[in-house]
């Protein structure tokens, strides 16, 4: 008996390195121009692309203008409640993005009227490998809510 060779649908490796590797977006807001660029950097070193605003104002802007997987917001820039209006706008985008404040602030307790607006995640960043790892997991997270969301629309 002759054995038929298996048919695979595997792309040989030279197919794959001709295609750009898509790294995920992120927009980081923080008004403390050494915050800023120290995460940034760590960021972009973990794979990911970066870009910044120092403002809430700013950051609305960036918003309405491209799209990002994951908007990261300082909680405190301008005013007390600055990440929450950069949260906010970004959970009203179509696209939807995965979110989180950031806080160095100890004994942080998020007010009422954020914890209405969907329990905020957020992330101490003094914790480098637990922030590449929230950060993955979030932007992991709203991918499969996106397929899920797709599927739905198209009947699955």
């Amino acid at each position: 008996m002759d054995l038929e060779p298996v048919k695979t649908m595997v792309k040989p490796e030279t197919e794959y390195c001709t295609q750009p590797m898509k790294m995920a977006r992120v927009l980081l807001v923080d008004g403390d121009p050494a915050s800023r660029l120290t995460l940034q950097t760590l960021l972009q070193a973990g794979g990911y692309f970066v870009e910044s605003a120092a403002s809430a104002a700013e950051a609305v802007n960036k918003l309405d203008q491209q799209e990002y997987q994951l908007v990261l917001s300082d909680l405190r820039m301008e005013s007390p409640e600055a990440g929450y209006k950069v949260i906010a706008h970004a959970k009203s985008m179509n696209y939807k993005p995965a979110t989180a404040l950031l806080t160095t602030y100890q004994n942080f307790r998020p007010s009422e009227d954020a914890m209405r607006s969907g329990r905020p995640l957020y992330i101490e960043p003094e914790d480098v490998p637990g922030l590449l790892t929230k950060i993955a997991n979030l932007i992991g997270s709203r991918a499969s809510r996106k397929v899920n969301r797709e599927m739905l629309v198209a009947g699955f």
